[in-house]
């Protein structure tokens, strides 16, 4: 082995070390697999841009708990994008340039019903939920759960402390 050769470990029955190939997953090519995927949350996309096939990706996040725990990380990162982008579109419109009959142009906005319903629809329960006023005696109810919350942590954390 040369100084400077990078090695994979190989794992199996007996685990060894080999020279690297190109298709080995690095540091470097994971995180790179991920940042395109937190900018297309396109799977397929992310493959190509960082030479990798799809069944060696899914492989790896099967394998995988941490790549697995990024690899979600990356797709809810990339839905929140996606969710950002729709609700501008939806409240701010699209620009459109219209060519009338005579040649003249103008600018208009463009707002999508059915994007803006959709939207509505997605966020109706949350909606709704945060409407709601809670009767009093729930309030009481959740602070008195809280206030147990809080002694039993306190009473943990007394009991850690004596420990060490």
């Amino acid at each position: 082995m040369t100084r400077g050769t990078e090695m994979t470990l190989v794992g199996g029955a007996k685990p060894q070390k080999r020279k690297r190939s190109p298709r080995d997953w690095t540091r470097a090519k994971a995180r790179a697999f991920l940042n395109v995927l937190v900018e297309t949350c396109n799977v397929s996309q992310a493959c190509r841009e960082t030479g990798v096939s799809i069944s060696a990706a899914y492989a790896r996040r099967r394998i995988d708990a941490a790549f697995r725990a990024q690899w979600l990380e990356a797709i809810g990162l990339a839905y929140q994008r996606l969710e950002l982008v729709l609700l501008d579109r939806a409240f701010n419109g699209i620009e459109k340039l219209v060519t009338r009959k005579d040649g003249s142009e103008e600018r208009m906005r463009e707002y999508s019903n059915q994007l803006g319903l959709a939207l509505l629809k997605m966020h109706r329960d949350s909606a709704e939920e945060a409407n709601l006023e809670l009767p009093p005696g729930d309030i009481e109810e959740i602070r008195e759960r809280l206030i147990q919350k809080l002694r039993r942590l306190k009473d943990r954390n007394g009991t850690e402390a004596q420990i060490a």
